[in-house]
């Protein structure tokens, strides 16, 4: 089945002006998500990691990506396609709270 990964994007001014019965309905897909297989997890502090050429490994504390909200959190999701996975993640707390999730399709290489 395809998987795709999920980043939500959300701030506590956004969240805390949703209806407290919303919030609680899009934790309860959250909750449904993770109970069919998804990976979930809040956004920590970022690491970027260079190693140029293999000549040495370098790192910066700090996102490397911009955006006008925080990154809230990140899930791996299984869908069948890309409308599926919408569906399941229009429902998610970032999603229903005034804030956006993207869905990045996870081209796996093949295995054999």
């Amino acid at each position: 089945m395809p998987r795709f990964v999920t980043i939500g994007y959300g701030d506590r001014a956004g969240y805390d002006r949703t209806p407290s019965a919303v919030r609680d309905a899009g934790h309860a897909q959250d909750a449904r998500l993770v109970a069919r297989g998804a990976v979930m997890g809040i956004a920590g502090s970022p690491t970027q990691v260079r190693n140029p050429d293999a000549t040495g490994v370098r790192t910066t504390a700090g996102p490397f990506m911009a955006s006008d909200l925080p990154v809230a959190g990140f899930a791996l999701i299984e869908a069948d396609n890309l409308q599926e996975a919408i569906d399941l993640v229009s429902r998610v707390p970032c999603a229903v709270a005034h804030g956006v999730v993207e869905i990045w399709p996870l081209e796996e290489p093949d295995a054999s």
